[in-house]
């Protein structure tokens, strides 16, 4: 046996910037922070935070910078044995009319945006990516979505699964993402966050730490799933690791 122990988890983090009828988005603050937040209160056994991005609220906005940290973070996986670095994407939208928070199992194949997105582009009923077909497309995540919120409820969160991204920019990235992610053996969340109204900053950032604790507990259980011996049943690594077989 080794003494290296299991290899890291790499997760990159994006937020978005404002947008129309929201001044002030959350999730900017979010990941505008999280570097210095995870630094102060340390970073989680088997977690490397990655790039963390701000994305225009704009569908074609938000790509150009989408992609180029996407395969950035691709180079370096290349440059490894495929089994040696695990990436994640974690994608941070608010949903304005929430109450608490929303991990996103799917993405749909449509963009209908209900107003103009920053970049002043209103589509309807138009296929993200013309190629996969019609707008009933849908792409999942291949994170155990179910696994991940009824850690976090038990970590005290208020947060639930969700099937439904709506059909604005977040579904737009989201369905981008998922997309890349299937095609380059890497994986992607997204997580809708209600307003700082709602939900207060710190137990917002909270959350988000927690969250990536949970998915590096995610990878730590997956790859130890015989080695329960130091692992409580009350622990993420314990409920983590019902997702892996």
């Amino acid at each position: 046996m080794g003494s290296e122990g299991p290899p890291a988890v790499t997760i990159h983090v994006t937020g978005f910037k404002k947008f129309h009828g929201v001044s002030d988005n959350p999730t900017e603050t979010i990941v505008s922070n999280l570097q210095e937040y995870m630094k102060k209160n340390g970073l989680p056994k088997g977690l490397i935070l990655g790039s963390c991005n701000i994305l225009e609220t704009a569908g074609q906005g938000a790509l150009v910078p989408l992609y180029q940290t996407l395969q950035s973070a691709i180079s370096g996986k290349d440059s490894e044995s495929s089994n040696s670095k695990r990436i994640i994407w974690v994608h941070f939208g608010v949903n304005s009319g929430a109450t608490r928070f929303a991990i996103e199992h799917q993405a749909v194949n449509e963009a209908t945006f209900r107003c103009p997105d920053e970049m002043g582009w209103k589509p309807q009923k138009v296929p993200i990516i013309p190629a996969d077909g019609g707008i009933s497309r849908t792409r999942e995540t291949s994170l155990p979505v179910e696994e991940i919120t009824k850690t976090l409820t038990k970590m005290g969160y208020e947060v639930m699964p969700s099937d439904d991204a709506g059909r604005f920019v977040c579904n737009y990235v989201y369905y981008h993402s998922l997309r890349f992610a299937e095609q380059n053996g890497i994986q992607s969340l997204f997580v809708h966050v209600p307003l700082f109204l709602t939900i207060d900053e710190e137990t917002q950032m909270q959350f988000a730490a927690s969250l990536l604790e949970v998915l590096a507990s995610l990878n730590y259980a997956c790859l130890h799933l015989g080695d329960t011996d130091d692992v409580s049943a009350s622990s993420p690594d314990y409920l983590m690791s019902m997702a892996c077989s």
